[in-house]
C-alpha cells in the first residue's frame, strides 16, 4: 500500500456495486486533475465490494473494512453484521485519525457509514453523493448527521441537496452519437455488469420473433455469469436460414462505442446506466429491478420517462412480444426516436465530476 502523505485531502468511502464505485472513481480522477496528488486521495471500502479490485486497478490506495450490509429481513446473519459493523466503525476511527483527511466523501454502500460516522465523531467535514433518485439508507443517515449532500437527479428527497449530476467516465461524456438506423437499426439489450434474467429472456425471445428480419440487429450483453447458458439457448434457436444479425457477449468493454451506435437500448435502470444514457443521448426501454431498495431503479427510470427520454416496462410485463411492439413503433417513427435522445441528453450533466469536486473543495475550505 502507498505510504501516507503528511495529510490526505479526501477520503472517499463506500461502494459495493459499480453504481457506487464508478462515480467515486470519476470524482477521484477529477480531484487529481485539479492538482491534488494521487496519494492525497484515498479510498475506504468493503472487502466484499467491487471497490476491492477496481480502485487499486485505477491507481488509488484503498483500505478495506470487514462485514456486509444488513439483510432486509429478520435474520441471524444480522447479528454477525451488527458485530462486524461495530468493528468497522472502530477501524474507521483509526483510519480517519491516522490519515487526517480534510474531507470525507461518502458515496453510499456498506463501507460509507462507518467512515462518515467516524468523521463526524472526529469533527472532519463530510460530503455524501446520492446516485439514485430514491436515496439509500446510508446517505439518509449521513444527511441527518450533518453531511453536505450532493444528488444526481432533481427532486431527490434529501435535505439542502446540491444537484451535481452523477459523475461518469470522460469517454462517455465525449460521445458523438451516430446511431445505426440503416440498413439495420442496432437494438442493444443489456442487464448491467451481472446481467438480468428478464432482459436476457426478452432478447433471446426477440431472436425467435425476428429471425427473418434484415432491418434490425441485436447486440445482447448477457453478463459473464450468464454467457454459457445464453450461448446454449441461442444455439438451440439458430437455423441455417436465419437472416437476423445477433451478437451475444458476456461483457461489453466498449460501452461508449455501443452507446454511439445504438438506435435504442433495453436495460435496467441503475444509476450509472441512467446517467450514461442521458450523457450519450440514447433512447431507451427501461425495466427497473423489482424489489430494489426504495424502488430506486423505478425512480431513476421515471426521471427519464417524465421528460420523454424513455419508456418504462415493468419487469413482470417485460417479454419479447411486448418489447417487439414497442421497438417496431419507435423504429417506424424516427422523429420520436430523435426526440427521445434529445430529451435524454437534456438531463445530462457531463461536468458532474467537476461539480461534485467543487462541492468537496468548498466543504474542505479549499478555494
Amino acid at each position: 500500500m502507498t505510504a501516507s502523505p503528511s495529510r490526505v485531502f479526501a477520503l472517499i468511502t463506500g461502494g459495493g456495486t459499480g453504481g457506487h464505485v464508478y462515480p467515486a472513481l470519476a470524482l477521484a480522477q477529477a480531484l487529481v486533475a485539479r492538482g491534488h496528488p494521487v496519494d492525497a486521495v484515498r479510498f475506504v471500502g468493503a472487502r466484499r465490494g467491487l471497490e476491492a479490485t477496481v480502485v487499486p486497478e485505477a491507481g488509488f490506495a484503498i483500505e478495506l473494512l470487514p462485514g456486509r450490509g444488513l439483510q432486509r429481513r429478520l435474520s441471524w446473519e444480522n447479528v454477525r453484521t451488527a458485530r462486524d459493523t461495530a468493528a468497522a466503525v472502530n477501524r474507521a476511527l483509526r483510519i480517519v485519525r491516522r490519515l487526517r483527511p480534510q474531507v470525507v466523501v461518502g458515496v453510499g454502500g456498506y463501507a460509507s457509514f462507518p467512515c462518515i460516522l467516524a468523521a463526524r465523531m472526529l469533527r472532519v467535514p463530510t460530503v455524501v453523493h446520492e446516485q439514485n433518485a430514491a436515496p439509500g439508507v446510508v446517505n439518509r443517515m449521513a444527511a441527518r448527521l450533518g453531511a453536505r449532500v450532493a444528488v444526481s437527479l432533481p427532486g431527490t428527497p434529501l435535505p439542502h441537496a446540491v444537484v451535481t449530476g452523477n459523475p461518469i467516465r470522460a469517454e462517455v461524456a465525449a460521445i458523438d452519437r451516430a446511431p445505426e438506423l440503416s440498413p439495420r437499426a442496432l437494438f442493444v439489450a443489456i442487464g448491467g455488469s451481472l446481467g438480468a434474467r428478464t432482459v436476457n429472456d426478452t432478447a433471446l425471445g426477440l431472436y425467435e420473433l425476428w429471425r427473418d428480419r434484415t432491418d434490425v440487429a441485436i447486440h445482447h450483453v448477457c453478463g459473464p455469469r450468464n454467457l454459457d447458458d445464453c450461448t446454449t439457448r441461442l444455439a438451440r434457436l439458430r437455423r441455417p436460414t436465419d437472416a437476423l444479425h445477433y451478437e451475444l457477449v458476456g461483457y461489453e468493454s466498449d460501452m461508449p462505442g455501443l452507446y454511439a451506435r445504438a438506435a435504442l437500448l433495453l436495460g435496467r435502470a441503475g444509476a450509472v446506466t441512467v446517467a450514461e444514457l442521458a450523457a450519450a443521448g440514447v433512447p431507451s426501454i427501461l425495466v427497473p429491478l423489482p424489489g430494489a431498495p426504495g424502488d430506486h431503479q423505478g425512480a431513476n427510470a421515471r426521471a427519464l420517462v417524465e421528460v420523454g427520454a424513455a419508456i418504462l416496462e415493468p419487469d413482470e410485463r417485460c417479454n419479447a412480444t411486448a418489447v417487439a411492439a414497442i421497438v417496431d413503433g419507435l423504429l417506424a417513427d424516427p422523429e420520436r426516436l430523435a426526440a427521445m435522445g434529445a430529451a435524454a441528453h437534456g438531463l445530462a450533466r457531463p461536468d458532474a465530476a467537476d461539480r461534485l469536486a467543487d462541492l468537496v473543495e468548498e466543504v474542505a475550505r479549499v478555494a
